[in-house]
């Protein structure tokens, strides 16, 4: 057994120097010394720029909500009746956080391909934006604005994913790594009606900047403050957040009524239609208040797309157009002829001139004028201003006459013995000359003779509307105060102002600035306007079963003899107590003779058919309450937008509500004009043929023969010896805030 025994030998155990000791002992100093440097260091530091160095890296991860701007919403446009005009719907701005979507390799192909899907975005330049190095990091990339808040929800409704879903696990894994995308509150103007009043109400070239219309002038009251969200740092240098809370803007109440702006609308569309002109302007007020129903200055915008030309120009005429001819047909577009725009305004002065010289006793009630052809002036009588008659004459008429024939010869007359002096004090005092102060921007003034301007050949024209120059505003503010006892009203357009709740925070009162005539001598007036209804130059007017006052006017522009004329009528209803009046302005109608007031009539007539029974004005000529049908301007015929849904296609032809091609009738013709039946069959007449159309006529805008528009209305006739409009040296065109209360009742020279 002794030799079986195995033998087992002790590994020998290695023995540790002294020099290897001393070794490690200087190895173990050098760690702990370089430890303790360290700790040195690191305590330095935070002693004396650990505040700043902690701040750097909290800020980093609080970049995302740090100064973030909550928007404020803008506040409603409202018509008088409630009518949304303009609102602000939330939208909002996508971003991108590139740095969260880097942070991780599984991000980003889910994060693309989501983006793409379900918001639209381009796959590429979300790849840009997170492979590119100066963005790879940024926590703020804007991929979309104005995404609508039911896409938002899609979006985040797709990767948000419930524990029973029956997603598959790469389904839900796929969606669950979307990352590095959030939303950005936003809102964006949008205006209900289009097109509608679009020169009055304005748009917003911004969330708060707007440069026209009511948008502008209230910009400050509708956009409200803006509020933030933003991390700061305590005493103990942690982050807190703090949220100002933004104040949305005030709403604003208009005196604007929808359905008198649709009716005003209708009738101009019409007229364009068959005929057209240069410009073409309406102004619907109530004159006990200085209330604007309604305003259209003839071109047509989308509110939201106010820089689309289409309405106006063709493609080919866009496309053809460079940056500067672009602003201009936009700055065109948008202008506003009622407000802005001056010119000489005919006849349609002649009324408040008569009240003027009956205040002062210039003239009295009494009293009669010779119309003989025209006046005669100068030193040597070689210049010769004629009446609207000239070869022929008025005759012997009273003041009553004067104002129904619409008769130079007389007014010059009258103008005569007023005097340049009263003359200027009594157009100052219905405010031509001056701005009226009415709530919109650019308001233009138009500009009247002085005591060193006016000769008397300038007087006399002055009588009639010729050589000095207003806007519409100025006149239908001026007529205003003639017919409603003899108050001058400041125009406006807002009725009242609101908080975002709806709660009102102020009413806007009529403002009274003066008394121009007696009350007396406004109801005389009236009368007078009225007989130029019933028998005389405003006689294409008359709606059925109602009063009604008004006078055309018919100026010759400037050069004198060049045919061009800028033709008017302004009416009001009913004539004892008037309720509502009407001023429109056709400048440059396209016709070969433009010099024809009846036109303006035609639009006016159609317009009163309408707004008459609509604001609830009694008929006071109804007999047995009955009230005859008004027999309207036979070129509305067909092109008038109503209940049907007429309309004319882009080739320029009349199409009904189904695109079906149709006359100047309604009724439906094929492409050769032959008429159809129901069925689009062709109609036979009794021997069998096929039946034409006899109302194919074209009213895209083509020139109309003077044959087809009857005789003209005889109130103009050209003077080549009528002086021009003085000289303005002034820009005519002010900012927001202009207002001019004209010269008080003293200065004027009266009581």
């Amino acid at each position: 057994m002794g030799n079986d025994r195995r033998i087992r030998r002790r590994k020998p155990r290695q023995k540790i120097n002294h020099q290897m000791k001393g070794k490690l002992a200087g190895l173990f100093g050098a760690v702990l010394l370089a430890l303790v440097c360290l700790l040195g260091r690191i305590t330095y530091i935070n002693a004396t720029n650990g505040d700043k160095y902690k701040k750097q890296v909290l800020t980093q991860a609080q970049q995302r909500y740090e100064n973030d701007v909550l928007p404020a919403r803008r506040g409603n446009i409202y018509d008088r009746n409630g009518n949304i005009l303009a609102t602000s719907n939330k939208v909002y701005n996508v971003i991108l956080d590139c740095k969260t979507v880097n942070s991780d390799p599984e991000y980003v192909e889910p994060t693309i391909r989501t983006l793409k899907e379900i918001l639209g975005i381009d796959e590429e330049k979300v790849r840009s934006l997170l492979s590119d190095s100066r963005t790879s990091q940024s926590q703020y990339q804007i991929l979309l604005k104005q995404l609508p808040m039911d896409k938002k929800k899609e979006f985040e409704a797709y990767i948000t994913v419930d524990e029973d879903s029956p997603l598959s696990a790469t389904e839900k894994a796929e969606r669950e790594n979307v990352k590095g995308v959030w939303f950005e509150e936003d809102y964006l103007r949008s205006y209900p009606f289009k097109s509608l009043a679009c020169d009055t109400i304005g748009f917003t070239l911004a969330r708060d900047v707007a440069d026209v219309g009511i948008e502008s002038y209230y910009n400050s009251t509708l956009m409200g403050a803006d509020g933030r969200q933003y991390g700061y740092f305590n005493n103990e240098s942690d982050v807190e957040q703090t949220i100002i809370e933004p104040v949305d803007g005030k709403n604003i109440v208009t005196t604007l009524d929808v359905g008198v702006q649709q009716i005003v609308e209708k009738y101009v569309n019409g007229f364009k239609k068959k005929m057209g002109a240069k410009n073409i302007g309406v102004v619907v007020q109530n004159p006990n208040t200085g209330e604007i129903l309604a305003m259209d200055a003839g071109d047509r915008y989308d509110l939201n797309d106010p820089r689309d030309l289409s309405s106006l120009y063709s493609k080919e005429e866009i496309k053809a157009m460079n940056d500067e001819e672009t602003v201009t047909a936009l700055n065109a577009m948008w202008n506003n002829f009622c407000v802005t725009d001056a010119f000489e305004p005919g006849s349609v002065v002649k009324p408040i001139v008569m009240a003027g010289a009956l205040e002062k006793g210039s003239i009295s009630e009494n009293d009669n004028f010779v119309c003989d052809g025209g006046q005669v002036f100068g030193a040597n009588n070689d210049t010769f201003i004629k009446c609207a008659v000239y070869p022929d004459a008025h005759g012997s008429e009273d003041l009553m006459h004067v104002i129904a024939n619409s008769c130079n010869d007389g007014m010059m007359q009258i103008a005569e013995r007023m005097g340049a002096e009263q003359f200027i004090k009594a157009q100052s005092l219905f405010n031509f000359g001056s701005r009226t102060g009415i709530d919109l921007p650019n308001e233009g003034s138009g500009i009247i003779h002085t005591m060193d301007t006016m000769g008397e050949t300038e007087l006399a024209c002055s009588a009639f509307g010729q050589g000095y120059t207003c806007t519409m505003l100025q006149e239908i503010n001026a007529m205003s105060s003639v017919i409603n006892g003899g108050y001058y009203y400041q125009p406006h357009l807002v009725k009242e102002i609101q908080d975002s709740s709806g709660s009102t925070v102020k009413t806007v009162e009529p403002i009274l600035l003066k008394q121009t005539i007696s009350s007396e001598l406004s109801a005389d007036i009236r009368s007078y306007m009225e007989d130029s209804v019933i028998e005389g130059t405003s006689r294409h007017s008359k709606v059925q079963g109602y009063s009604s006052g008004g006078k055309t006017g018919t100026a010759e522009k400037y050069p004198r003899g060049n045919k061009k004329y800028l033709v008017s009528f302004i009416t009001f209803a009913p004539v004892k107590e008037p309720q509502v009046i009407i001023y429109v302005v056709i400048d440059e109608p396209n016709a070969e003779d433009q010099a024809d007031s009846k036109y303006p009539q035609y639009i006016a007539q159609g317009i009163l058919s309408e707004l008459l029974p609509y604001l609830n004005i009694e008929p006071d000529e109804a007999e047995d309450g009955v009230v005859p049908e008004t027999e309207l301007w036979d070129g509305f015929n067909g092109v008038l937008e109503d209940v049907s849904g007429s309309d004319v296609d882009e080739e320029g032809n009349m199409v009904d509500a189904e695109g079906n091609l149709i006359d100047m009738e309604g009724n439906r013709v094929d492409e050769q004009g032959y008429l159809l039946n129901e069925n689009g069959e062709r109609k036979l007449n009794d021997n069998g043929e096929y039946i034409k159309s006899e109302n194919l006529e074209s009213f895209s805008g083509e020139t109309l023969p003077a044959s087809e528009s009857g005789e003209a209305v005889g109130d103009a006739v050209s003077n080549p010896a009528a002086p021009a409009p003085p000289e303005n040296s002034e820009d005519p065109i002010v900012g927001n805030d202009m207002e001019s209360d004209g010269l008080t009742n003293e200065e004027a020279g009266l009581e």
